[in-house]
């Protein structure tokens, strides 16, 4: 089905099926007709002598500089040239499809005043293309991402008109972009750190009793209660938790077992909080100055970045710590002192074998890169235009760490499950429950093999990192014990 835009939001999962699937996008017959009343309004200011932002005077710190009436078309245009000024490697197509589709939606509410032809060249470059490439550097989220908008806009050949240019790239919709997808991928990974958690818990002979429904109440955060379910359910009917049930010494586990609801739940609340940022963005109409519905054109802050780089820091804050736990995990099946019984390294033959030695390795050196990432980019300004944009969001930086931090997470909790798969096969005969074994049979599909003689892990590890990727483990999990949180 089309997403249609009107002069109304859109929602996270539009914005995915846009940006990832090649959803076809259209203009509603109500915003052509918005968007035509308040161009009206902008063409009568363009034939004014009146001051106004944008229309007859330049750009921020030229916001006093008058430009005559002929030179407005050609203004417009040099804004676009002048403005794409990016560097770097390019945005992954995703990213910029979504920052096409959220330009083309604010233009779609009428308070750009730009035409419909405009909205619609923008769609052209979703369905006809050429994507245009968005360099990774160059927005400071100040006046929105100027730079990366201005590149898309340099690929339309419609000639544009008074106040388009500006119109084109006052907007925060690549930081917007980066958010919804941020928060569509941390959702999917936080139901594999419950997949992996569960797993180790059952391969290291954790017990289940601390996620008990009546404990976990005790503290009644959403997120808490939502990740304890998950591992409650996915740890259900297992042989090997069942084995030691009774006549184990240990009164508690370790924290990256017994707390993993604890911690994985603030990463939920976490996200809760983020994607509603996104909702309300989404529900929001950017630009500056604005063309309001009575005539008035009217300068606002609505562009800083703020709310949408506040939101990327915390949650590169909670991919850090949730990934940070797991490679704990992973560290303590390798651990004969702390693995109840397991092998040195889970090794075939230790000694000759090394097993997943070096896989922890990895973990480690990807968390300390996740912990790097976490250093907000929002908590940083550098003043630009000569000063009048004095105080900048840094909102773009905050996005394009997180993207690469959702990367690394999703290669860690790859390392979890292939550790724990192997854990849980060396407690045979003893079954693993059947959502951990639905895990740990998909990871099998994918490639990553069992127990035995030392062999690549490479190749092992990033086939598990496809099976997080592609959702194939927790479709295996769901039809094995039903939905995840």
């Amino acid at each position: 089905m089309a997403v249609v835009l009107g002069p109304r939001g859109l929602t996270r999962d539009q914005v995915v099926e846009v940006a990832r699937r090649g959803a076809d996008v259209q203009l509603s017959a109500e915003a052509v007709a918005t968007m035509a009343a308040t161009r009206a309004h902008v063409e009568a200011m363009a034939a004014s002598d009146r001051p106004a932002y944008g229309i007859s005077t330049g750009f921020g710190g030229l916001a006093t500089t008058h430009i005559p009436p002929d030179q407005r078309a050609r203004q417009q245009a040099a804004l676009i040239a002048s403005h794409a000024a990016g560097m770097g490697d390019p945005i992954e197509p995703a990213v910029v499809r979504a920052m096409v589709l959220l330009r083309a939606r604010t233009l779609a509410t009428g308070i750009t005043g730009a035409r419909p032809e405009l909205a619609n060249a923008l769609l052209g470059l979703l369905s006809d293309g050429p994507l245009p490439e968005v360099p990774e550097f160059g927005s400071l989220g100040c006046s929105g991402d100027l730079a990366p908008l201005a590149h898309v806009a340099a690929a339309l050949e419609l000639p544009l008109a008074a106040k388009e240019g500006l119109a084109l790239i006052n907007g925060t919709d690549g930081m917007l972009g980066m958010l919804v997808l941020a928060c569509a991928d941390l959702a999917d990974l936080l139901r594999i750190a419950d997949v992996a958690a569960a797993m180790s818990v059952e391969g290291l002979l954790g017990t289940d009793r601390a996620f008990g429904a009546d404990l976990v109440a005790l503290r009644p955060h959403p997120g808490q209660q939502a990740s304890a379910a998950n591992i409650r359910m996915l740890l259900t009917g297992s042989d090997i938790v069942a084995s030691h049930r009774t006549g184990d010494p240990r009164v508690q586990d370790a924290y990256s077992l017994r707390c993993a609801p604890q911690v994985h739940g603030a990463a939920r609340d976490a996200l809760s909080f983020s994607e509603a940022c996104a909702d309300r963005e989404l529900a929001s109409a950017i630009d500056n100055p604005v063309v309001l519905a009575d005539g008035r054109v009217e300068s606002v802050g609505n562009f800083h970045g703020a709310p949408l780089g506040h939101a990327c820091d915390l949650l590169a804050i909670v991919v850090a710590d949730v990934a940070a736990m797991s490679e704990r995990r992973i560290d303590r099946f390798l651990d004969a002192n702390r693995s109840q019984g397991l092998p040195p390294f889970l090794a075939h033959e230790p000694g000759v074998d090394s097993g997943l030695m070096i896989a922890q390795y990895t973990a480690a050196a990807l968390v300390a890169e996740c912990k790097r990432l976490a250093v907000p980019a929002s908590v940083d300004t550098i003043p630009t235009s000569a000063m009048q944009e004095d105080h900048v969001s840094m909102g773009w930086a905050a996005g394009v760490k997180l993207r690469t931090a959702l990367v690394h997470l999703g290669r860690v909790l790859a390392i979890e499950l292939v550790t724990a798969a192997r854990g849980i096969d060396l407690r045979s005969p003893l079954a693993a429950a059947p959502g951990t074994g639905a895990a740990r049979d998909a990871l099998r599909a994918s490639g990553v093999g069992g127990p035995g003689p030392d062999r690549p892990v490479a190749p092992e590890l990033a086939a598990a990192a496809a099976a997080v990727a592609d959702g194939s483990i927790v479709v295996a999990v769901q039809q094995a014990v039903g939905p995840l949180a």
